[in-house]
């Protein structure tokens, strides 16, 4: 069995408070708890929560904070408890770090709604460092032939985008609405069911909706454009209040709206013939151990490709400020 002779401290891009950057910060190594793992981080996915958390429009984050929810990591130390992985392991580690176990939400089977339930990098201190801990039960093993700043999207915009997909049904024609880094991954899979896919993406946006068509849709606009025919479902990555609407028009009877993100502008207010016809809009909260279990296998077999732009853990703000202005097609990750 492998040892690791550990550090004392570590760098890590701590946050503070709103209207304040990340700092990059020497603070102690952590001590895994008796039902955690101590993880050497290799990767770590940069995600729209994180701006989400770092804007205040997710007003709960502990501080001072280390973000990152898409961890990718060499487990190094085991908690006294913990006997569900070995020494030298590559994991995953999601958003959902942990849940009650015991009431209604979890023992139903949907800890995702957990009323104690803590989250990476929100909660709990993600991966935007060195080292990290986590709570065993949530973590992920990893397929084997993902690099690991391949793999750490998947974490979440994969996972989240997995859940949507499955609650968006089984229609022919799926719409997705901001072209991002869960889009782009759950493209591949709509398009390994044989479905057809239109992107909907930033009036403007040439670059996205390239990318979107050479990733197998079948068309590609901006969102006053109008989809060439009605769609079946459509999911709505963008966290655009204002797509709630036109996604509602552009389904057809029987049809599902999702809205993926954990936030998002407020809608306006439309007429009741819009959502009438039993068309369905519904919300994506978190994730549950159970998708990561069916969709990482998934993406493997798949194989689902991320398109990954790297940085450097000291530019894990310039990454964030790159999400908010769409500087990269994909997903960004960090590797320390």
């Amino acid at each position: 069995m492998a040892e690791y002779s550990l550090p004392a401290t570590m760098r890590a891009m701590v946050f503070h408070g709103v209207g304040q950057p990340l700092q990059r910060r020497q603070v102690p190594v952590p001590e895994p708890a008796p039902d955690q793992l101590l993880i050497r981080v290799r990767a770590c996915g940069i995600c729209r929560t994180d701006l989400h958390i770092v804007d205040g429009e997710l007003d709960e984050p502990v501080l001072p904070l280390v973000p990152g929810h898409q961890i990718v990591g060499e487990v190094v130390a085991l908690g006294s408890e913990v006997g569900r992985f070995s020494l030298g392991q590559r994991i995953g580690v999601p958003w959902l770090g942990g849940s009650c176990g015991h009431y209604e939400f979890c023992q139903r089977g949907r800890e995702n709604l957990c009323d104690r339930a803590q989250y990476t990098g929100y909660q709990l201190n993600g991966g935007m460092a060195e080292y990290a801990v986590a709570r065993a039960d949530f973590c992920f093993p990893l397929p084997d032939h993902y690099s690991d700043i391949q793999v750490a999207p998947l974490l979440c915009a994969g996972l989240i985008g997995y859940r949507a997909y499955r609650m968006a049904g089984e229609g022919r024609v799926l719409g997705l609405y901001g072209f991002g880094a869960a889009a782009h991954i759950l493209i591949q899979v709509a398009r390994a069911d044989g479905r057809k896919v239109f992107a909907i993406t930033r009036d403007g946006d040439s670059a996205g909706q390239a990318f979107a068509r050479s990733l197998g849709a079948s068309w590609a606009g901006g969102a006053s454009d109008g989809a060439p025919e009605l769609m079946d479902a459509a999911i709505i990555f963008a966290p655009a209040g204002e797509l709630v609407p036109q996604a509602l028009q552009a389904v057809r009877k029987g049809g599902s709206v999702i809205c993926g993100g954990i936030h998002m502008s407020d809608i306006p207010g439309f007429p009741y013939r819009w959502l009438w016809g039993e068309r369905r809009l519904q919300s994506v909260a978190n994730l549950t151990r159970r998708d990561g279990e069916e969709f990482l296998p998934r993406a493997a077999a798949i194989p689902v490709h991320t398109r990954v732009t790297r940085y450097p853990l000291e530019q894990a703000w310039q990454a964030l400020e790159d999400l908010r202005c769409g500087r990269f097609s994909g997903a960004a990750v960090l590797a320390p």
